[in-house]
């Protein structure tokens, strides 16, 4: 299974703050935004990750995020030159997934609490998998339909009339067959390649699971100027009463294995001192004390 991580996009609504730096860079509480989405898929146990951006971002991403190596996984780039919809990820990326799955995840959802999607990855056979999010405002999201036994009958994007209040998260597992499916869809009248069209095509042919989030699940789009203000509070006030980061990689990396302990208290070496590195001494401590227990 590999992943595509969409942070192109052309930001526009969080101007003027990405005059100057991507939408997906911007920082949520402590970390860069891209951070969060990267920590779900390292916690999946996804090692092969494709960033999509544009070509004036890519520099950044590669400066922030590098080959991957530091955390155990491979990061490779490829360029956006014009955003074109979600579904457009599958064309550009086409190289790289090969003949693997694909989980694409978009850059400005950030998720927390439970495992609902590594469990969905490491059940994951074939067809498609989407998730479903109880929101008060599904016209904004692309939204689900469910009979009365909890199928799902229908899917559509940003309706006037949502006929529930599931909204799809933006985060997606398919099979192989999603590279010739997203060949074949049409621009919406929205001049966009949609990822509706793409689940829609699987819910046609009975190839779609619809997996509801639970309630514990927090699911935040910082794709506004005040989603990103809310996320970011929300981010802190759960690291500040836990005690513990949401959207750590290094920490995600380290308790899926993809990082030994050497490995790991390395790379905390190599960072500056501050809150973030501070942090990550703690967890090693934790580590060491728990494999001293009998």
């Amino acid at each position: 299974m590999k992943a595509i991580l969409l942070a192109g996009g052309s930001g526009s609504r969080l101007y003027p703050l990405t005059q100057v730096s991507s939408k997906q860079l911007q920082a949520v509480y402590d970390k860069p935004m891209v951070y969060y989405p990267l920590t779900v898929l390292i916690a999946s146990g996804i090692k092969d990750i494709c960033v999509i951006t544009t070509p004036s971002d890519l520099h950044r991403y590669q400066k922030l995020l590098g080959n991957g190596s530091q955390w155990g996984v491979s990061i490779v780039y490829r360029e956006q030159p014009k955003p074109e919809g979600i579904a457009q990820a599958f064309l550009i990326a086409a190289d790289f997934v090969g003949t693997d799955g694909v989980i694409l995840m978009l850059g400005d959802n950030i998720f927390s609490g439970g495992d609902d999607f590594r469990r969905a990855v490491g059940g994951f056979m074939e067809g498609a998998v989407i998730f479903a999010y109880h929101v008060k405002d599904p016209e904004r999201y692309g939204v689900v339909e469910f009979d009365k036994d909890g199928k799902a009958i229908s899917i559509e994007e940003k309706p006037s009339k949502p006929k529930s209040n599931y909204a799809v998260p933006g985060v997606y597992i398919y099979d192989n067959s999603v590279l010739e499916i997203a060949k074949k869809i049409k621009p919406s009248p929205r001049g966009e390649l949609e990822i509706t069209d793409i689940n829609q095509e699987y819910l046609k042919h009975n190839r779609l699971q619809v997996w509801r989030l639970s309630r514990g699940f927090a699911w935040l789009d910082a794709g506004t100027s005040s989603a990103l203000h809310e996320a970011s509070a929300y981010i802190g006030t759960i690291e500040r009463r836990q005690g513990v980061k949401i959207g750590c990689p290094e920490e995600a990396a380290l308790v899926r294995g993809f990082l030994s302990i050497v490995q790991f208290e390395a790379l905390v070496e190599s960072m500056p001192r501050c809150e973030y590195s501070e942090y990550l001494r703690g967890v090693a401590n934790e580590w060491h004390r728990l494999q001293a227990l009998p």
